[in-house]
């Protein structure tokens, strides 16, 4: 926080840090209620408030990547696939230890979402494509890629780091529309998520554009209510490491 928020005093940012580590309490909580909570209360605990333009890619034979950052909830976007008619996959890592590993697919399975790896993603994805299926593929990307993996950086909070630009280039190469998904913490338990920045036809967009706009949606919420995201995953720990071409 000290790093991207160097204006603030130590006062302010333990102000935010404490309220964070309250939000992040809840990020457990909530991912351990998923396993029993019910379809209609988590309904009503993660509101979207403008599904008529995901209606609207539906009726255009659209499949969709969606992008998020790592703020507010991503654990129960699941829901969403009780509000459309697209098959949901979620790219994610495999974790180490397979009891977890078998945990966090059952818990984000329940509502018809397909967990895929990062090395299934094109190949299941050109299926569905070549079988006419719509599909629903979230990323959350704006976690730190390794550096040898990294081709692409960019301004993030005010420093240079990598920046993952998997999303993007699937939806050009399959011809997918990509959507950013804006999450607003109302209240404990609550969410309201509002998408925005529709791109319907991503090939028109310079390389790396589509990723740059959703960087900067992020930033935004971040800025607006810097307690509801993820400070854990150390996002600037290659501040130091940009290369001397993309300097």
């Amino acid at each position: 926080m000290k790093l991207v928020f160097p204006e603030m005093s130590d006062k302010e940012i333990s102000i935010i840090r404490n309220k964070f580590y309250h939000h992040l309490c809840d990020m457990i909580l909530e991912s351990i209620k998923s396993i029993t909570i019910s379809e209609q209360e988590l309904i009503n605990r993660y509101v979207f408030t403008n599904l008529e333009e995901i209606h609207k890619l539906e009726k255009e034979n659209k499949s969709v990547v969606l992008m998020m950052g790592h703020y507010g909830s991503w654990e129960w976007i699941f829901i969403l696939q009780k509000h459309v008619n697209h098959r949901g996959y979620a790219v994610y890592k495999r974790l180490s230890n397979k009891y977890f590993d078998r945990l966090v697919k059952q818990i984000r399975a329940r509502y018809n979402s397909y967990l895929i790896t990062t090395k299934e993603t094109f190949s299941t994805l050109i299926k569905a494509k070549q079988n006419n299926e719509l599909t629903f593929n979230g990323f959350v990307f704006d976690q730190s890629p390794k550096l040898a993996k990294a081709i692409h950086w960019q301004y993030f909070m005010g420093i240079k780091v990598p920046v993952h630009v998997g999303a993007e280039i699937l939806a050009k190469r399959l011809d997918m529309a990509t959507v950013f998904l804006k999450v607003k913490k109302v209240k404990r338990g609550y969410y309201e998520a509002t998408f925005s920045d529709i791109i319907r036809n991503p090939k028109t967009y310079n390389d790396f554009q589509i990723t740059d706009i959703s960087l900067k949606r992020v930033e935004e919420q971040i800025y607006d209510a810097p307690e509801f995201y993820l400070w854990t995953h150390k996002r600037w720990k290659h501040r130091n490491d940009v290369p001397k071409e993309f300097q």
